[in-house]
């Protein structure tokens, strides 16, 4: 097993990658928190987040073997975390930041169930950064985009299959931003925040497009999409979904069009506006055991 201890705070194809990984070798990845740990008492608040340094992710890896043009295939394996994580306030952040004080919240979590105020409810740790490096300028972890990045999916988590673009030799696969437990939306721009340990294995599928992430699940395939406004992160999602049908089952766009309107979701992962980071959705349909998988 590899174990990937370093930071950065952006996703770049001029990152050196900290190791090199052959497909299907175990992967540990030790990351801080969305605040590099620096959040550690009630006394310490968010004032002014600064998505520049927002978000540290551990890698990058350089998986050998993938090339641009290729799928990166990640299998969270397990996910462990810490005994104590924070819940913030952040100053513009979410769409109830103009009737809110700053104030942070320690959560302690004792075989795996976290307290809140005296509400105990059981974690479901999930990974908030996650992706590869895209072939143009950088991206800060705080961002997300069609590398993945800050998606801030909570079904990006343990038996969770990801598929990443590859669009730089080697992929550069990092991750991190944790989250002991999210609900969907984030809603005042934090989870449990929380360090923790990420176990993963990689594949590759040579030569196959695809846009954007996607989430497998033992049920369903979804896409993640993002842009500033629902309107159009909803399009993207929908038409790479619609591609990802037509292609699998063989489907014309309009058969697809109107399957999805039936048996597809749309859900919203991150939409903690108005703050600047982007509005996150992920559009789910179900596996067809009778067709060909979407990818692969």
């Amino acid at each position: 097993m590899k174990i990937i201890d370093k930071s950065v705070y952006q996703f770049s194809k001029d990152n050196m990658p900290c190791a090199n990984a052959e497909p299907g070798e175990i992967l540990l990845f030790k990351t801080m928190d969305c605040f590099s740990n620096t959040i550690t008492k009630e006394e310490d608040l968010v004032l002014d987040m600064d998505y520049s340094v927002a978000n540290p992710a551990a890698g990058p890896v350089y998986i050998n073997g993938a090339e641009p043009g290729d799928v990166l295939v990640v299998d969270i394996l397990d996910i462990q975390v810490a005994d104590q994580g924070v819940i913030c306030t952040s100053r513009g952040c979410g769409p109830l930041c103009d009737d809110m004080e700053d104030r942070t919240r320690v959560v302690k979590i004792t075989n795996g169930v976290a307290d809140f105020k005296g509400v105990k409810f059981h974690i479901d740790p999930m990974i908030g950064v996650i992706g590869t490096a895209p072939d143009g300028e950088p991206i800060g972890d705080g961002f997300p985009g069609n590398h993945g990045g800050n998606m801030d999916s909570k079904i990006i988590k343990k038996g969770a299959r990801v598929y990443f673009p590859v669009r730089v030799p080697g992929a550069l696969l990092q991750m991190g931003d944790i989250h002991a437990t999210m609900g969907d939306a984030e809603l005042c721009g934090t989870g449990i925040e929380i360090k923790g340990e990420i176990m993963v294995k990689t594949s590759i599928i040579k030569n196959f497009e695809l846009n954007w992430p996607v989430t497998e699940t033992a049920t369903h395939w979804y896409v993640n999409a993002s842009d500033h406004e629902f309107p159009e992160a909803s399009k993207l999602a929908s038409k790479e979904l619609q591609r990802l049908i037509c292609n699998a089952y063989g489907w014309d766009k309009t058969d697809a069009y109107l399957y999805m309107s039936v048996q597809s979701d749309m859900e919203i992962n991150q939409a903690c506006k108005p703050c600047h980071v982007e509005l996150v959705v992920r559009f789910g349909t179900p596996k067809l055991p009778q067709f060909k998988p979407l990818i692969g």
